[in-house]
């Protein structure tokens, strides 16, 4: 602008009619809609202009939120125009399978890219409401590349027939499935060819009888009620293209089968170890290239096979109790026999849960009497409250190897708890010898902490790493969220004031 007397002059006007911004290309416009990540919005922009008028029915990507409803779904499915539809995203609430469905079917031989379906359970309804009713039938969508669902334990269906031809990864969470097609035979290589990552979280209805071994007549002979067959399943699936798999909190799993030979990540978390006991769980893996496995259950070699994993570089483990009585070493043997299966792993994650009372209790981390050959040692802790220092050079003294270490504090349990501190007189600091007996860490070179809250317990270990780790490079330090930002620079100033010169302390939180 030019500048009149040491004033800003005013911007010229504009012709009458004229529209700059309608002057700009179509595939430019069409970008500017494109951030609104609002179908309906970006429909309400061609009263701006004649030349806006037909835009959103060019998009490559519809985003609708829950006041759009199924009708101006249909309504704009039928409409648009676009070459490619690359992605669709349905937000909705207290859905019905009826209007859900009704779109859906549209949408199936359109989508050349994503999908994302969530269904908001509201205040007035339940998740055994959501599951009432017919379950919404999917259709098969033979070109999408991606399909996720978070249906709110809505009832659905899967497509009985047809081949999901492009879908590389499938994400369902919290869906009621129902028959007849089982989620196995959906997800395995006739039906997903090209399919690379799936993840289950919290399904209902996994049970597949039309393949369990158990007949009604036998679930008779073994005092079972029909109904329990809702808490047995088989989940089986053969996939020759299948690198990631993540299950996680699958009620009804009873048998689970992978034959995947090109697999490399495998997470399965409490899908077996609170489940009913009057089998053995019972899992068969066969995943000969498989890198990373999570095994967060019960392990027992017997019934477990994982068969050759020869590549195996990381291992996550069942949680490992620090005090309890003689029954818990039961379970804490689904960890131990697991990680005793390996004599060299690169990287080991180690989960230590303390009791909220260890009154009592015995102390069950001498039952840890070796470890593999690690490099990289991942410990999450649970204290509530405890002193944890213990357990942690129990662990170090066993590894003295390792030249990373990641260590994490979980806080309270899922269960709402709070964390506290213990009670005086707790027998948490026994024994006390990992205060004063000397450890060489000679090759740990780096050190990650995360959550932390600035306990005097925490303090108190970190500065003993200082101790042990004599080549030690790099700390970094991440406070929980809770920590007030005062209270975190007091700590980390306390940490400094014990740190080498030579060692380099970050907090990513100040950096």
């Amino acid at each position: 602008m030019e500048h009149i007397d040491g004033e800003i002059a005013a911007p010229p006007r504009l012709p009458a009619g004229e529209d700059r911004i309608s002057a700009l290309s179509s595939d430019l416009l069409i970008h500017i809609l494109l951030k609104l990540r609002d179908a309906a919005a970006a429909a309400r922009t061609s009263r701006l202009s004649r030349h806006w008028r037909r835009l959103w029915a060019l998009l490559p990507e519809l985003y609708f939120h829950p006041a759009t409803g199924s009708q101006g779904i249909c309504a704009s499915l039928e409409s648009h125009e676009a070459p490619v539809l690359r992605r669709l995203a349905v937000e909705v609430i207290d859905a019905v399978p009826e209007s859900l469905a009704a779109w859906l079917l549209i949408a199936a031989p359109c989508l050349s890219g994503d999908l994302q379906l969530i269904n908001e359970v509201g205040q007035n309804q339940t998740e055994d409401d959501a599951a009432e009713g017919a379950p919404l039938e999917l259709p098969c969508f033979e070109n999408a590349t991606a399909i996720r669902l978070d249906l709110g334990y809505l009832a659905l269906a899967l497509p009985p027939l047809g081949v999901f031809a492009g879908l590389a990864d499938l994400f369902l969470a919290c869906v009621d499935l129902r028959g007849p097609c089982v989620l196995g035979d959906v997800v395995s290589s006739p039906r997903c060819p090209a399919l690379r990552k799936l993840t289950v979280h919290g399904p209902r209805g996994l049970a597949n009888f039309s393949n369990h071994s158990d007949s009604l007549l036998e679930m008779e002979l073994k005092n079972l009620h029909p109904d329990d067959a809702l808490h047995l399943g088989n989940f089986t699936i053969r996939s020759e293209s299948l690198l990631q798999i993540q299950l996680i909190d699958l009620p009804g799993m009873q048998q689970l089968t992978v034959f995947a030979p090109a697999l490399r990540v495998l997470n399965v978390v409490y899908c077996f170890v609170h489940r009913l006991t009057y089998n053995q769980p019972v899992a068969n893996i066969s995943a000969p290239q498989l890198t990373s496995l999570g095994w967060n259950e019960a392990y027992d070699p017997s019934s477990t096979q994982f068969g050759n994993m020869e590549n195996l570089k990381w291992l996550g483990t069942y949680h490992f109790l620090v005090y309890g009585h003689d029954h818990h070493r039961l379970q804490n043997s689904f960890c131990l026999r697991l990680i005793w299966r390996f004599e060299l792993i690169r990287s080991l994650r180690l989960m230590l849960v303390y009791l909220l009372d260890i009154t009592n209790k015995q102390y069950l981390m001498e039952d840890i009497t070796w470890l593999p050959d690690i490099t990289c040692l991942s410990l999450d802790v649970q204290p509530r409250g405890h002193s944890f220092g213990p357990s942690v050079f129990h662990v170090l003294r066993i590894c003295t190897g390792v030249r990373k270490l990641i260590f994490t504090l979980t806080g309270a349990s899922s269960h709402g708890e709070t964390q506290t501190a213990c009670p005086s007189g707790c027998v948490c600091d026994q024994p006390p010898n990992w205060k004063t007996q000397e450890l060489v860490l000679n090759c740990l070179q780096e050190v990650i902490v995360h959550e932390l809250r600035g306990t005097e317990h925490e303090a108190a270990l970190i500065k003993r790493l200082h101790d042990w780790a004599t080549v030690l490079e790099k700390m970094t330090i991440a406070f929980h969220r809770s920590v007030p930002e005062s209270k975190a620079k007091e700590f980390f100033q306390m940490l400094q004031s014990f740190s080498r010169p030579e060692i380099h302390m970050k907090v990513p939180r100040f950096a």
